[in-house]
């Protein structure tokens, strides 16, 4: 290929680079810089229309019309970008503020001035919603009143969230409210061909990509049919290091506290209160709940001095005289627990106050407040602790049902299921297992490697094991994660903890698919599930089940997580294979056996195709979320593009793998080592698109806090 003909990808190897960029200088600056100097600039667009035009000119070239599939998949990806910039050029988004029985047609464009509607609207009257029993705001509803300009009346309807209204052309969203509750704030859009455009563009994209999967003339099915799959598994002879997680809760032991008796109510009462039902976190709840969250808050376990979460929160709230004296507190800072005069890592609340009653921390925060240091984390950490206390022994944290019988109660099947769910650590048990099941199936392919066919059948006996402990853990994991489904409701994909727990399980059932043909997929997926949930464990990630706001309970959603989670966990696969391959590499070049070397080399062979294989479904599935989660925003706030930083990462990750395909213009992924190189390097575009944007840049989509 002729250095014009890679003229696109340069291009695209600039795009990547520069947005990547601007997700950092956002987080540094200020999310309107990057928009008026990259994403908005004309040098930005000019950039895209150039390599929209010499991708076009390549695929003239190529003669790409001779493989339909991959000329429709190439034309998708034009459609769409000739889509956005068709919004760019020709849309019009702005805002209308509404106040009661005022009529109202002008709605502002930011730098653009003011512009009239071809239609006049009028706010009835506006609503807020309200979880059940509490104060928080679950929707916002505006009751408007549409005539044309000569006062006659069109229709009436209601605008919220996730119900938009349409008329000539123009969508209108639910945006804010004014705090007097008489005006309401909505957006307009106005984008009467770019988003048919580009609509257009994933339609034809999904069947392009399907199509490309199912022909038998595309690589997909050669790679199917490759001979080093039908050669069956290859053993796993690298290994990485890996630590074996020692972690256990603190002790419910006398350390954490005092040797004074304490006050306390009996077991048989605590276990009167579980099922009580209360408000907690804007949702109905079992006492159960809130008692275990409020404990383990405080003391890093589900119980203390071998008392029930209820016994340690009832008992607090009865005799808080006597318990403001027990170290149960934990505090992880050093620094802190050094400041406060502590002998070990429990403070008791009266611990936080001088002989004079003034809050020790308060004076603290000040002098550190704004310093971003670890112990400024850990002062607000604890401030909440001492919050929680407070709250609880001022009677604010424990709110029961209304006896007005507003809220709806929990069922009898709900209530059992939640304490069910509660009851079972299913994280902390599945990290445990499949990290040491991936750990042994290590050791094993190792023995394997050393003892060649003299430890064939003994290997054998002990993958049966293995397969079936695969296909129980799998089976546990999903038995939690439906048990979440069922009591949220709602498919748990809303946060960090619910999304991590996905790709676990999404890992598991891609082992469970992969293990049989190829046996090495086993320990990846044991080592790679349990390495996510000991994530999800350790981070302190509030798995609370919460309800949604309406924005958020949503198929096009749910489907945009499913779709990219399911992609991140096959990269994670493809990962694996590249450090395999690499250690196999390492291994060919220090064998003086001729025999082991080909081995080797088989093996390298049958995981390189397997990676290239993986490859089509990742990409095409991440592409998928990407687009549908496009679709997602445009429904509930009248925009499919954005440039937040989680849907830039999305893309600068779409765009790396799918470099990896084009091997005519790139032809060092011909080569197996370069190829697994740039998969192991590429993997740390999903861990910024997930990890880096969560919990650093943030932006909408930040499960951060």
């Amino acid at each position: 290929m002729t250095n014009l003909n890679k003229l696109p990808f340069l291009f695209l190897i600039i795009i990547t680079i520069t947005i990547g960029t601007a997700t950092i200088v956002e987080d540094l600056y200020s999310t309107q810089f990057v928009m008026k100097w990259c994403y908005s600039a004309t040098w930005f667009r000019v950039l895209w229309v150039a390599a929209s035009l010499s991708a076009v000119w390549v695929i003239w070239k190529s003669k790409l019309w001779k493989r339909l599939e991959l000329m429709l998949l190439h034309l998708s990806l034009l459609v769409i970008l000739c889509g956005a910039l068709t919004t760019v050029l020709t849309s019009r988004k702005g805002m209308i503020h509404l106040r009661q029985n005022r009529p109202e047609c002008m709605f502002n464009i930011p730098e653009k001035g003011v512009e009239s509607l071809p239609f006049i609207l009028c706010l009835d009257s506006f609503r807020i919603e309200h979880y059940p029993g509490t104060d928080a705001p679950s929707d916002f509803v505006s009751y408007i009143t549409f005539t044309d300009t000569k006062g006659n009346k069109i229709k009436n309807t209601e605008i919220s969230m996730n119900n938009i209204s349409t008329l000539d052309g123009y969508r209108l969203y639910q945006s804010s409210y004014d705090d007097d509750f008489r005006g309401s704030w909505l957006t307009v859009n106005y984008d009467p061909w770019g988003t048919g455009i580009t609509y257009t563009g994933y339609v034809l994209l999904a069947v392009s990509m399907l199509m490309t999967l199912l022909s038998r003339k595309e690589n997909f099915r050669r790679l199917l049919r490759h001979p080093a799959l039908k050669r069956g598994s290859a053993f796993l002879v690298g290994l990485l290091a890996c630590l074996q997680p020692c972690l256990a809760e603190n002790a419910e032991s006398e350390t954490a506290g005092t040797d004074r008796p304490l006050a306390v109510i009996k077991a048989a009462q605590a276990e009167k209160f579980k099922s009580r039902q209360v408000i907690y976190n804007d949702r109905v709840a079992p006492l159960n709940t809130l008692a275990l969250d409020f404990t383990r808050k405080l003391t890093g376990s589900s119980s203390f001095r071998r008392l029930s979460a209820e016994q340690v929160m009832i008992s607090w709230m009865l005799y808080p005289e006597e318990w403001q004296h027990v170290k149960m507190i934990k505090i992880k800072n050093e620094e802190l627990r050094t400041t406060l005069g502590l002998e070990n890592e429990f403070a008791c609340f009266a611990d936080f106050f001088d002989g004079n009653g003034d809050y020790r921390l308060s004076k603290l925060y000040e002098t550190h407040r704004g310093s971003h240091s670890k112990l400024e984390k850990a002062i607000r950490e604890a401030d909440e602790k001492v919050g929680i206390l407070l709250m609880l022994t001022n009677g604010t944290l424990i709110k029961p049902l209304p006896e007005d019988n507003s809220v709806k109660p929990l069922s009898d099947n709900k209530i059992k299921a939640e304490l069910l769910y509660n009851s079972i650590p299913f994280s902390k048990i599945l990290f445990m297992f499949n990290l040491t099941a991936g750990l042994l199936l290590f050791f094993i392919m190792l023995y394997a490697m050393l003892n060649g066919r003299k430890a064939k059948a003994y290997i054998h006996g002990i993958y049966t094991g293995e397969s079936v402990c695969l296909y129980a853990s799998t089976l546990f994991h999903l038995a939690g994660y439906c048990l979440r489904w069922y009591i949220s409701g709602t498919l748990p994909l809303t946060n960090g903890f619910e999304t991590m727990q996905f790709v676990a399980l999404c890992t598991l059932l891609i082992s469970c698919a992969l293990h049989r043909p190829f046996r090495f997929t086993l320990p990846f997926g044991f080592m790679l599930s349990g390495f996510i949930l000991l994530v999800s464990y350790l981070g302190e990630i509030n798995p609370q089940i919460t309800p949604l706001m309406p924005v958020l309970v949503s198929p096009w959603l749910s489907s945009h997580v499913s779709m990219i989670m399911v992609s991140y966990s096959l990269f994670a696969f493809i990962m694996l294979n590249g450090v395999t391959a690499l250690c196999l590499m390492m291994c060919c070049r220090k064998s003086k056996d001729p025999e082991a070397e080909r081995n080797r080399h088989e093996q390298i062979e049958t995981l390189t195709v397997l990676s290239r294989l993986m490859l089509y479904p990742a990409t095409f599935m991440l592409a998928a979320g990407i687009f549908l989660g496009a679709v997602w925003a445009n429904v509930s706030w009248g925009s499919y593009w954005s440039w937040d930083a989680k849907e830039v990462w999305a893309l600068v990750t779409m765009l790396v793998y799918g470099f990896a395909f084009h091997r005519s213009a790139f032809p060092a992924f011909r080569n197996p080592k370069t190829f697994h190189i740039y998969m192991v390097v590429a993997f740390l575009c999903v861990i910024m698109t997930y990890f880096g944007v969560n919990y650093w840049l943030g932006g909408m989509h930040s499960y951060a806090g």
